[in-house]
C-alpha cells in the first residue's frame, strides 16, 4: 500500500469516529435537555392543600359570649336582732327550701311571749267577771235600783276590756311570730354561698346578710345579640322553643341544651343590642352563676346546603372568591355569595360553587388564574370522614 492510499484510509477513519462521537453528544444533549425540561414543568406546580365542597344539612345559628345567672338568688337577713345562737349547715352545701339554716338566741322573745300570754289571762279574767257584772246590772237598771247613767259607764267599761282582750291577743300572736322569727329557715331550693356571719355574733334585724342562697336549677344563661337579628329570632320563636347551647370556653367535651325564654322589651340604645334569656335545667349544675360562657342560639335548619371550609374563602377588590381547582390542576378563581358560618370553621356557600368541587384551602398567595398545582393532602377521603364525624353535633 502506497502512501496515498494510507493517508485516505486514515482520514475515512477519523471522519467516521467524529460522526459517531456527534451523534452520541447530540443524543446526550437531547436526553438532559428533555430530563431539565420535564423538572422544570414539575417544579413550577404550586403546592396547596385542597378540601372538597360538600352537601349538607346546616344550622342556621347566632353565636355570642353570655353570663350565666341563677334562678333566683335570695340574700338571707334576720328578721329579728339578737345573738347568732346557731348554723345548721355548711359553706357551699345545697339546701331544701324550709330546711333550718340559723337560730336566733329564742330566749328573751320566749320570754316576751310569756309575758303577753299573762297578759291576756289577766285581762280576759277581768273582761269575764265584767260580762257577769253586766248581767246583774242588767237586772239590776229593771228593777230601778241603780240609775241608766250607772249602767252605761259599766257598759263602757266592759267594751273597754274587750278592746284589751283582743289587743291581748295580738300581743301574743306577734310574740310568737317574733320567737319564730329565731329559726331562720331557707325560702328556696339552692346552693348556699358563704357564711357572712359567724356564730356568737349578734345581729341587726333586717339590716345584716348572713347568706346568700342561689338556685341553679334550673338556671339562666344572659346574652346580648345585634337588633339586626331581632326579626329572625321573633320569627323562629314563634315558631316554637329555639335551642340554646352553652359551653364553658375550657371544656370543649360538654355543652348544656336548654331553650330560649325571654327576649327584653327594648333595645339598648348605645350598643345596639338586645338582651336575650335562655332557661337550661343544669340538673348536672354545669353551668355555674358568674360564669362566663360560649352560646349557640339556633333559628332552624337549612338542608342541603353547599359547605366549604372557611380558610377558603378570600377576599379581593370584587368581592368573596375561592380558587378552584379543575380536572388539569391547574386554579381558577371563582367569585362567591357567602351564606352563615357553622361553629366547625366551615361557611355556607350561597352561590358560586357546586358540591364535588376542589377548593384550595392552603397556598393561595402563589396562585394566579391558569397556575398548574400540586395537591399535597388528600381531600377526598380527609373531608368526608371529617364530614361524618361532625354529622352528629347538627
Amino acid at each position: 500500500m502506497n502512501h496515498q492510499d494510507q493517508t485516505q484510509k486514515s482520514r475515512k477513519a477519523l471522519f467516521t469516529f467524529l460522526k459517531s462521537s456527534i451523534a452520541i453528544l447530540t443524543t446526550l444533549f437531547l436526553a438532559c435537555s428533555s430530563g431539565h425540561t420535564q423538572q422544570t414543568q414539575k417544579e413550577s406546580r404550586i403546592p396547596v392543600k385542597v378540601a372538597t365542597a360538600i352537601e349538607k344539612d346546616v344550622p342556621v345559628q347566632i353565636n355570642t359570649i353570655g353570663h350565666v345567672e341563677a334562678f333566683s338568688s335570695v340574700s338571707v337577713k334576720s328578721q329579728v336582732a339578737g345573738e347568732l345562737a346557731h348554723v345548721y349547715f355548711k359553706e357551699g352545701q345545697m339546701v331544701r327550701n324550709g330546711e333550718l339554716m340559723f337560730v336566733i338566741d329564742p330566749r328573751p322573745f320566749e320570754a316576751a311571749l310569756k309575758q303577753a300570754e299573762a297578759n291576756l289571762a289577766r285581762d280576759i279574767a277581768q273582761m269575764k267577771k265584767a260580762e257577769v257584772d253586766a248581767r246583774r246590772y242588767t237586772d239590776l237598771l229593771k228593777k230601778g235600783i241603780v240609775s241608766k247613767q250607772d249602767y252605761d259607764q259599766f257598759i263602757t267599761n266592759l267594751e273597754v276590756l274587750r278592746s284589751i282582750v283582743k289587743a291581748d291577743k295580738a300581743a301574743v300572736e306577734n310574740a310568737k311570730l317574733q320567737l319564730e322569727y329565731c329559726y331562720i329557715r331557707s325560702p328556696i331550693t339552692g346552693r348556699i354561698g358563704e357564711l357572712l356571719v359567724d356564730q356568737g355574733n349578734v345581729v341587726k334585724d333586717k339590716d345584716t346578710v348572713l347568706a346568700v342562697i342561689n338556685q341553679t336549677k334550673p338556671i339562666y344563661v344572659k346574652f346580648s345579640v345585634p337588633e339586626q337579628e331581632l326579626p329572625s329570632i321573633r320569627k323562629y320563636m314563634a315558631t316554637g322553643d329555639l335551642r340554646v347551647e352553652a359551653r364553658v370556653p375550657s371544656d370543649e367535651s360538654h355543652k348544656a341544651t336548654g331553650h330560649l325564654s325571654f327576649i327584653n322589651n327594648e333595645v339598648d340604645s348605645e350598643t345596639g343590642t338586645i338582651t336575650l334569656k335562655a332557661l337550661f335545667p343544669n340538673e348536672d349544675e354545669y353551668l355555674w352563676p358568674g360564669q362566663f360562657v360560649d352560646v349557640t342560639l339556633t333559628l332552624t335548619t337549612q338542608p342541603n346546603a353547599v359547605v366549604v371550609p372557611s380558610q377558603s374563602i378570600q377576599t379581593g377588590q370584587e368581592g368573596y372568591h375561592v380558587f378552584i381547582v379543575k380536572p388539569d390542576l391547574t386554579v381558577e378563581p371563582r367569585p362567591v355569595v357567602l351564606g352563615t358560618s357553622t361553629n366547625h370553621n366551615e361557611t355556607v356557600i350561597v352561590k358560586g360553587i357546586h358540591p364535588g368541587e376542589k377548593v384550595v384551602i392552603e397556598g393561595q398567595l402563589q396562585l394566579a388564574p391558569g397556575i398548574k398545582v400540586e395537591i399535597t393532602n388528600s381531600p377526598e377521603g380527609d373531608i368526608q370522614s371529617r364530614g361524618n364525624r361532625e354529622e352528629h353535633t347538627y
